[in-house]
């Protein structure tokens, strides 16, 4: 394998990463995981018109139906009366010698009397024999005699001195009818019959009359109804809105000033008390918020102080160190150690302060460079000095064909490259395999760091950029780490404006960094 400083390794790293770029493009797409779409719920204000609308239309079936029914009943009753006063009128000519029944005339005495309507029907029904039967047309004069089956029909009624509905069928339609024994003859019974067809009309025509007026009334509910439920709701579409607006704010960092509010009507209905709550609730909120950031200013700037007064006292500290070995004579053993012991300590403290105090300037926002800075060589010569104090690893670079620039500080982003590779080197054993490698995606330069080495504890994922956070010994051989490496890579990456993430399981654990190129530099 070719390593960084080698002669053609720029050449070596160029060829590896276009000899993986087909591979990429020949890996077969995966088929989308088919959603199972979800049913829309319905808003507040659909709910409320639904319910609106629901109730108003059975109360309208409720009305309509007792309306026609009362009606229908209170026309039958009436048509009853007539009946029974058409009967009485039939029976005055009953007195006078009547017609043989069977004999086709026997019925028509029954209709030729002053009082009775057109489209009465008349029957003589002995109890044993034929039944005549006849009718007074309503289009013309005169007394007709009754088809075979209608005679049949009304014959049925049954002799039991009540009305009952009977169906006649086409043209004739339903009558009341009402059947007496009278003295025309032994055995023999009088059957009277009024139409239904103005009543069934009458009643029909009320009932689309009830539900025209009920379908306009419901149209005039749900289009008068539609605006109150807005105009009430209004202050919850005001309080989504500003919820909304609070929940993209940048509450996580920086001095929050959280004024917005909800505009509250009166706080005696059920939504301005609601109103009334959330504004509490959003002022307790910015107290919250405002007391957090006071405390994390008091703690940036104890740390920044702290830290860069601490610097001077650690130079003094190595130099009187140094200066000890300047001794001329010959100092015993246990003094040289703890000379020594003295020199590597205040180095790592110097490390450790001047860590922290870069992550206090972060934090209080300062600008960095902002010059183009080409990232392939930073990883190069990141990589290269990685191989030295790590040989026991498999170190390799891959490079895209176009040059990786982005705009930063350089010395900032050279620490992002040191510090994802000296976490690979530190937290794997010998012999992992370190990939580190740059390509274009879009407007973006993506950076990765990936090894095939145990894995992060999924416990250590969720705070693995936090400070001071240190992996268990399942991936830390070597003790003195700090826990500040990828709290400064991310704390650079996102001054740049850019991102950072990881993936990691047994075998394979992957950095990704990902930070905007800097103009024309678009590896497209």
């Amino acid at each position: 394998m070719t390593r960084p400083g080698d002669p053609g390794y720029a050449a070596s790293a160029r060829a590896t990463a276009t000899a993986a770029t087909p591979s990429q493009q020949e890996a077969p797409e995966l088929p989308a995981a088919t959603e199972v779409p979800r049913r829309r719920e319905w808003t507040l204000q659909r709910r409320l018109l639904l319910v609106l609308a629901g109730l108003l239309a059975a109360v309208s079936v409720v009305v309509g139906v007792v309306s026609v029914s009362v009606f229908h009943t209170s026309s039958v009753a009436a048509v009853d009366a007539d009946l029974r006063s058409a009967m009485d009128r039939a029976e005055l000519n009953l007195q006078g010698p009547m017609p043989f029944p069977g004999s086709g005339e026997a019925a028509t005495p029954l209709l030729d009397v002053a009082g009775q309507s057109a489209g009465t029907l008349a029957a003589v029904v002995p109890d044993s024999g034929q039944a005549d039967a006849a009718y007074i047309p309503e289009d013309t004069q005169g007394i007709l005699k009754l088809p075979p089956r209608a005679t049949e029909t009304l014959a049925a009624v049954p002799d039991d001195g009540q009305p009952h509905t009977i169906d006649m069928g086409r043209p004739l339609g339903e009558f009341r009818a009402l059947s007496e024994r009278k003295d025309i003859a032994p055995e023999t019974r009088v059957v009277i019959a009024l139409p239904l067809a103005e009543v069934n009309a009458s009643a029909t025509e009320l009932g689309v009359t009830i539900a025209v007026v009920a379908l306009a009334g419901l149209v005039l509910a749900l289009g008068f109804g539609s605006l109150i439920v807005r105009r009430a709701l209004a202050p919850l579409s005001r309080m989504t809105e500003t919820a909304q607006h609070v929940s993209e704010l940048p509450l996580d960092r920086g001095d929050v000033a959280l004024a917005e509010r909800v505009p509250v009507d009166d706080e005696r209905t059920e939504v301005g008390r609601l109103g009334g709550a959330f504004n509490r609730m959003l002022g307790h909120v910015a107290s919250a918020l405002s007391a957090r950031e006071e405390s994390e200013q008091k703690v940036r700037r104890f740390v920044a102080d702290a830290s860069h007064e601490l610097r001077t006292p650690l130079a003094s500290i190595r130099g009187y160190a140094e200066l000890t070995r300047l001794h001329g004579g010959e100092l015993p053993p246990d003094v040289v150690h703890a000379i020594g012991r003295i020199e590597s300590e205040s180095v790592r403290m110097t490390e450790l302060v001047e860590d922290l105090l870069l992550l206090a300037r972060l934090d209080e926002g300062r600008e960095l460079g902002a010059l183009p800075v080409d990232l392939g060589r930073v990883v190069v010569e990141a990589v290269g000095d990685a191989q030295a104090a790590g040989p026991g690893h498999d170190w390799e670079v891959r490079l895209p064909d176009a040059p990786a620039i982005v705009v930063g500080d350089e010395p900032r982003l050279r620490q992002v490259v040191t510090n994802l590779l000296a976490n690979a080197r530190v937290h794997t054993p010998d012999g992992t395999a370190v990939v580190a490698s740059l390509e274009h995606d879009g407007g973006d330069i993506v950076l990765t760091v990936e090894d095939d080495g145990p894995g992060i504890p999924p416990a250590l994922a969720d705070s693995l950029f936090e400070r001071f956070a240190r992996g268990d010994s399942s991936r830390s051989r070597i003790a003195g780490s700090t826990g500040l490496g990828l709290a400064i890579v991310r704390g650079v990456t996102l001054a740049h404006g850019g991102t950072v993430d990881v993936t990691s399981e047994p075998g394979r654990t992957r950095f990704t960094v990902r930070l905007p190129a800097a103009p024309g530099a678009h590896g497209d």
